[in-house]
């Protein structure tokens, strides 16, 4: 996670495209730049390809990389929805829901789009906001499918989609508002973050640990489901490879980033890496999933189904 001090986004945002970095320069100061990372550091400045004007597209790789993301999960959904008695079905396609929404919101903020006009300036913040909740908010639901397959409600029922979707709205609500409040200083009380380290304290629990936690809680209840409940191993194998992809991504953001960066004299950094092995990871940990709601596994003793 890089070697700030807690709360600071500075070296973040120095060395890596973050969609939260956008948030930190007043929007009314921001001449025509790529969005995704502060400017005036020292650092690596993503220049990416050169249009007209002297313009540039910052992140096509990423960008594309993005539709690509979109398609395949639509197809997941899709994959998903043939699959009429597995458990959890309808919550693991919020994930995915969620996912698309994610990947609709980076084509904008860390794409690096050429911005000129603050109408489209304040465009690409909204979307920040935006992005910012949904992260936070679909890790969330990903986490609660880690509970469900446990069957102490049952699954696809209004109970148990309806109480996803309010804990996910909350986190994306309160999430989205302290990423506008600093973007466009409505209260005033996220200002000092536009300044000095970019030090943001909501943001950074919010936008950098919590999700962490929610990956973990995953891992976990997917890990204790599979061994302990269903006796079995080789989802395991899943299990570890969406772990790993995922991890391999975040390698490429926070700490090789900088380094392409260099190399490529600021044409690409990891935002490209990132996003491919974060596709990778989602798609994985469909696998994962599909393969633990087989028709041929054991019923477990709580009594539950997992056909």
């Amino acid at each position: 996670m890089g070697s700030t001090q807690f709360g600071n986004f500075q070296n973040f945002c120095r060395d890596s495209t973050l969609p939260v970095c956008n948030l930190f320069t007043p929007w009314r100061d921001r001449p025509e730049q790529l969005f995704g990372q502060l400017q005036g550091y020292d650092g690596c400045q993503l220049s990416g390809i050169g249009l007209s004007r002297e313009r540039h597209l910052g992140n096509l790789g990423s960008i594309l990389i993005a539709f690509i993301a979109i398609l395949v999960t639509i197809f997941l959904i899709l994959r998903s929805d043939r699959k009429k008695a597995a458990v959890g079905r309808r919550e693991f396609q919020l994930f995915l829901v969620g996912y698309i929404i994610i990947e609709i919101c980076e084509i904008f903020t860390v794409g690096g789009l050429p911005m000129g006009s603050p109408l489209q300036q304040r465009v690409v913040l909204g979307f920040t906001a935006v992005h910012l909740g949904a992260i936070v908010a679909t890790l969330w639901v990903l986490m609660l499918n880690g509970i469900v397959g446990f069957q102490l409600l049952d699954d696809g029922t209004p109970l148990s989609i309806g109480l996803i979707l309010l804990s996910a709205a909350a986190l994306f609500i309160g999430t989205g508002y302290i990423a506008l409040d600093t973007a466009f200083s409505y209260s005033g009380r996220f200002d000092p973050s536009l300044t000095g380290v970019h030090r943001n304290i909501g943001l950074y629990v919010l936008y950098q640990l919590a999700p962490l936690i929610f990956l973990a809680g995953f891992f976990i209840l997917e890990t204790v489901l599979v061994l302990k409940v269903l006796g079995e191993k080789k989802p395991m194998l899943y299990l570890l490879g969406a772990a790993l992809l995922f991890a391999i991504g975040q390698i490429f953001q926070y700490v090789i980033s900088t380094h392409i960066c260099s190399g490529t004299n600021g044409k690409i950094n990891g935002a490209f890496f990132e996003t491919l092995f974060t596709l990778l990871a989602v798609v994985m940990t469909w696998v994962f999933w599909s393969s633990i709601t087989e028709d041929d596994w054991p019923m477990p003793v709580t009594g539950g189904t997992y056909t």
